[in-house]
């Protein structure tokens, strides 16, 4: 583990307790350090809040109260928050919800169920510095 992997923080915003169980216990194992957002009203409280902006944001889409597409326009929306890489996380498998995700501004789109080690890959690259 890496100096840089301990100093990055990912934001997970899923609402089944097990996955984001996984997910933390996946990216904490890499070095990365993890703030949890159980749906989309205290996902949307911690951006418009956060002093400290993540590394990366792993999205699901159906949350309660605020979904994945509106989170990404509210990200996107926020000028300190353009460059933080956005990770689609979720069970919608059609098309039009992909491309409406990437449009929206995601930088990807990851299918539960995922597997972990392409999960972690993704996440890699989006999170290596230039050298």
């Amino acid at each position: 583990m890496t100096d840089q992997q301990q100093t990055q923080s990912v934001l997970v915003v899923e609402d089944d307790e097990h996955i984001s169980q996984v997910l933390k216990f996946m990216l904490e194992r890499q070095g990365y350090r993890v703030t949890h957002a159980a749906d989309g009203r205290a996902a949307a409280a911690h951006i418009e809040a956060a002093t400290e902006l993540p590394s990366l944001v792993l999205l699901d889409v159906m949350l309660p109260f605020i979904d994945g597409f509106e989170l990404v326009r509210l990200i996107r929306g926020r000028s300190a928050w353009t460059a933080v890489p956005i990770v689609m996380l979720t069970a919608k498998t059609m098309e039009r919800d992909i491309v409406r995700a990437l449009d929206a501004g995601a930088n990807d789109y990851v299918v539960k169920p995922f597997q972990p080690n392409e999960l972690l890959a993704r996440v890699r690259r989006f999170l290596r510095t230039p050298s």
